[in-house]
């Protein structure tokens, strides 16, 4: 079977699982850990997600962020600057996109169908890869979550730290990882 066979089968049997109510936000944050050259395998296989999240009896949301970064450059005024010389992009402008991606995200958690017992699932999350880390927002959006929040995060679990897309130093995180591998 191949990575993302096993990550769907073991996301099936943790779906599956009785949802506790009585858990922070941070701990409703649940991460499909993948190796980064899975992404196009993953996302063309995130239908058998939501089946799987359906057979569990919960429902589903889906949100794609790939092109959160575009949309924010695009509606910016400084974007031919920032363009030439990518330098002007300091930590104060990218609070204006981790802002919008935050909305992005909080707009899917929020959004008039998604209750107690809805999966809102998020694809994308490699785009931010330079701009922003996962941590901050995950942090950010973690007290709008009311079901549970699947994040597929392209990148490595290991000795409790996540690092996206295998490059940066890992961040110890409350969320529940699912990878191709049981957990134990």
């Amino acid at each position: 079977m191949s990575e993302i066979d096993l990550l769907v089968r073991e996301y099936e049997r943790f779906v599956a699982l009785p949802w506790q109510s009585n858990v922070s936000g941070h701990e409703r944050v649940w991460f499909a850990v993948y190796d980064p050259p899975q992404e196009r395998r993953l996302r063309l296989r995130i239908p058998e997600f939501e089946i799987a999240t359906k057979k569990a009896g919960h429902t589903w949301h889906f949100a794609d962020i790939t092109d959160a970064f575009a949309y924010w450059m695009t509606g910016h005024k400084y974007r031919e600057a920032y363009f030439k010389r990518p330098e002007l992009m300091t930590d104060a402008v990218l609070a204006g996109l981790k802002a919008a991606v935050v909305d992005q995200f909080v707009t899917a958690l929020t959004a008039p169908d998604v209750d107690a017992n809805t999966v809102v699932a998020v694809g994308g999350l490699a785009s931010l890869f330079g701009f922003l880390r996962a941590s901050e927002v995950m942090e950010a959006v973690a007290p709008s979550i009311r079901g549970r929040l699947l994040v597929f995060f392209p990148g490595s679990y290991e000795n409790k730290l996540y690092r996206l897309l295998d490059a940066r130093d890992g961040w110890n995180y409350l969320a529940i990882p699912i990878t191709a591998q049981a957990q134990r």
